[in-house]
């Protein structure tokens, strides 16, 4: 809230040069033997007098299988912008949480040197927030400025830690209440999925209740039809029918739009009818990720009115849960000034040598934050093998959660894994695996490497650190260090290397002599 007050007060009004909207053709996948075209009537659910966006149709919020976001088509290219012979004056930008320079000289389509500052901007660290900066103006019309969404609303960060999911669900009376799913564990409420989604991507749960309630009224209300019954998102796909697998679908698209605008790799939006627009340059991390998500089921005219007209989510959002900018200002920044990694040791035992299999690259799913790193124990046999190796604690900690093949290590023992530092491991098998509540040390045992838990082509673990709920960037201003080895990565995941001193440990699936790494007592 207190960003966008001093933007809007900073703000200086110029002249801007139009942005033209370049129109791509969208190659579209129909999985749905069902034409639901003309009988779909998305009605959604109300809280008291909630309306639908007055822009809005009632056949909106249903759409047939789409292609995920992606750069814009390499024969239409979406137009640079232009530069006037007559500068319009500078933006006076002031910093978010987690802003580095690299990031915003791409979002502003400026060099990183040209934006200034009466105070230092530090080269790779992150900007403390608040600070303020002066930056060209280049860009030309952008979408929407208004920011509409806390960054902390986003992620399962503490300002979720009081939100009782069930007690929610319960007390609206809606279809929600009544949902019940099989998953690969055991029978689910539908509060049980929202959770489980919710603690595995760190996508806040406030924020999935409030999309399913706009999509399909689930939460307050029935749904109108079969369709919104079985794909309450709106995305409609055979192999993405349920509410589990319509959450997942939808966390891919927030977990692109956060963690690709926070680290720089997103400036243009994709529209599901193939338009695009640059993003505004000022918004916020929470925001960009709402953009993304509707305009994979919007175009653009009622993307507009779906994110600020009259009866659009943010109206409902705050119908809801209240002013989400209050909650944030408890716990935001998320990312205090100075913030450093502790000390962390490689995961796997000292006198061993293990493979270095996989660079940075998402933290969980696709489109995430490029915030894992993967480890495979020296074998003779490739697949997916029972391993005697032995995964141990990177650092010490109260373990918060095991099960499915995960481990999570909460590393300020408050036992909240929206909290504080937390590494996550992946691939952990259920043998030996250690239980919830175990206090361990630097060094202890965590469980044997595996396949279990998502998805693998090989015995190995995946690492990832979280911070106050958000996944934090191997190669960035926080970069993973283990042991002393610093993770780089690669043009592409997967790839990339370790290095410590002068040594240098390149990733690679195959376990090949450059990538060996010994873990030594220092």
């Amino acid at each position: 809230m207190q960003t966008r007050s001093r933007a809007r007060r900073l703000a200086i009004s110029a002249a801007l040069l139009v942005w033209s909207l370049a129109t791509l053709a969208c190659s579209r996948q129909y999985a749905s033997t069902l034409d639901l075209t003309a009988t779909v009537q998305a009605v959604r659910g109300g809280v008291g007098g909630y309306t639908e966006p007055t822009i809005l149709t009632p056949t909106d919020g249903i759409v047939e299988k789409t292609v995920m976001p992606t750069r814009p088509s390499p024969t239409q290219p979406t137009p640079t912008p232009t530069i006037s012979a007559t500068p319009a004056p500078p933006i006076l930008y002031t910093s978010q949480s987690a802003d580095t320079l690299t990031a915003l000289a791409a979002r502003f389509g400026v060099m990183a040197s040209e934006i200034t500052s009466d105070h230092e901007i530090p080269a790779w660290e992150m900007i403390p927030p608040g600070q303020l900066l002066i930056i060209p103006s280049r860009l030309g019309e952008t979408g929407p400025t208004e920011n509409i969404i806390p960054d902390s609303e986003v992620i399962y960060s503490p300002s979720g830690l009081d939100f009782d999911i069930q007690g929610f669900v319960d007390q609206a009376g809606g279809y929600m209440s009544t949902y019940r799913q099989y998953l690969d564990d055991g029978w689910y409420t539908g509060a049980g999925v929202i959770q489980r989604v919710a603690t595995e991507t760190s996508i806040n749960p406030r924020l999935l209740l409030a999309l399913i309630e706009y999509q399909a009224g689930w939460v307050y209300g029935q749904p109108a039809n079969l369709a919104l019954t079985d794909y309450p998102m709106g995305y409609v796909s055979l192999d993405r029918q349920g509410l589990y697998k319509q959450l997942t679908w939808a966390v891919h698209n927030l977990s692109y739009g956060y963690y690709a605008w926070r680290e720089g790799r997103l400036q243009t939006l994709s529209f599901s009818d193939g338009n695009t627009v640059r993003l505004a340059p000022t918004l916020n991390a929470g925001t960009a990720a709402v953009q993304v998500l509707l305009a994979q089921l919007y175009d653009y005219p009622r993307w507009m009115g779906a994110l600020n007209g009259s009866g659009g989510f943010a109206e409902l959002y705050e119908r809801m849960y209240g002013n989400p900018w209050l909650r944030a200002q408890t716990v935001e920044p998320l990312f205090p000034p100075n913030l450093v990694q502790p000390d962390l040791e490689l995961p796997f035992p000292v006198g061993r040598v293990w493979s270095f299999t996989g660079g940075p690259h998402s933290a969980w799913g696709p489109n995430s934050s490029w915030a894992a790193l993967d480890f495979a124990p020296s074998t003779t046999e490739s697949g997916c093998v029972d391993s005697d190796e032995y995964v141990t604690a990177s650092a010490s900690g109260v373990v918060v959660r095991s099960k499915n093949g995960v481990v999570v290590l909460d590393l300020d023992g408050d036992g909240r894994e929206q909290t504080g530092w937390v590494l996550l491991y992946l691939h952990i098998a259920t043998k030996d695996r250690v239980p919830v509540g175990a206090a361990l040390t630097t060094g202890d045992l965590i469980g044997h490497p595996s396949c279990e838990g998502g998805s693998s082509t090989g015995t190995h673990v995946h690492v990832v650190r979280k911070y106050n709920g958000e996944w934090i960037p191997a190669d960035g201003p926080l970069p993973f260090v283990l042991s002393g080895w610093r993770a780089h990565a690669g043009s592409k995941e997967y790839q990339g290397t370790l290095t410590k001193e002068n040594e240098i440990v390149t990733a690679s699936p195959y376990g090949s002599f450059e990538t060996r790494i010994g873990h030594t007592a220092e």
